[in-house]
């Protein structure tokens, strides 16, 4: 599994971005695609996943309420709309995928496939 990710850049404090993650290759019917991210100095977190019906999503609290992700099975993309942006949500952020458990199990278990990140930046 290939995985490409899209729509990272600068923008200020309360904005909003949309990040795109498209799949290809050897995907099936019964994944689960997240993001996560990694800020300068500190360890990767897990931000959200989402099942490949597009059901049970599932967020880290400190991104609750204020992102949401997507799953598109006809474009085989998961997005991530973040909304009310802040600093600390600066970080490269990474599209994850993975044939195995469900999207809370994507929190604490390492995903089989990862894209490259892409940098997103909130200026305050």
């Amino acid at each position: 599994v290939q995985l490409q990710a899209f729509g990272g850049g600068l923008v200020q404090a309360g904005g909003s971005l949309r990040l795109s993650c498209a799949a290809s290759g050897r995907t099936t019917g019964s994944s689960n695609m997240g993001w996560f991210r990694q800020a300068l100095g500190k360890e990767r977190e897990f931000v959200a996943a989402i099942r490949s019906s597009g059901n049970s999503p599932y967020y880290a609290d400190s991104v609750k309420g204020r992102f949401t992700i997507y799953r598109d099975n006809a474009r085989n993309t998961a997005d991530l709309q973040m909304t009310s942006l802040k600093s600390e949500d600066t970080a490269v952020y990474f599209c994850a995928y993975s044939d195995f458990g469900s999207p809370r199990t994507m929190e604490s278990i390492i995903p089989e496939h990862w894209g490259r990140g892409t940098q997103v930046t909130v200026s305050s």
